[in-house]
């Protein structure tokens, strides 16, 4: 256990910070499943724009990094570009 107060602060910052960063990723991949699931209906395109903002957010609040994050969009969209055809 810590002995200084500023790590005992530092515990209980880092406790309410992974709170929040896991409502945030959970956030995030409660919009890819609404996305995936309604890829063949025809508003897919404009929960696309939703889901990419969503995950932008993410790597603006910390919680996703940059490139993951636009391998996931790049993957979301190749889904969707995919589903258009059929």
């Amino acid at each position: 256990m810590a002995n200084h107060s500023s790590a005992l602060k530092r515990i209980r910052q880092s406790e309410k910070r992974t709170f929040i960063n896991k409502g945030r990723i959970s956030r995030i991949k409660t919009f890819v499943k609404k996305f995936v699931s309604g890829l063949g209906f025809p508003e897919a395109s404009p929960n696309f724009s939703c889901v990419q903002s969503e995950i932008q957010r993410g790597v603006a609040k910390g919680v996703l990094h940059k490139n993951t994050a636009n391998r996931k969009i790049s993957r979301l969209h190749k889904l969707l570009k995919s589903a258009e055809v059929k």
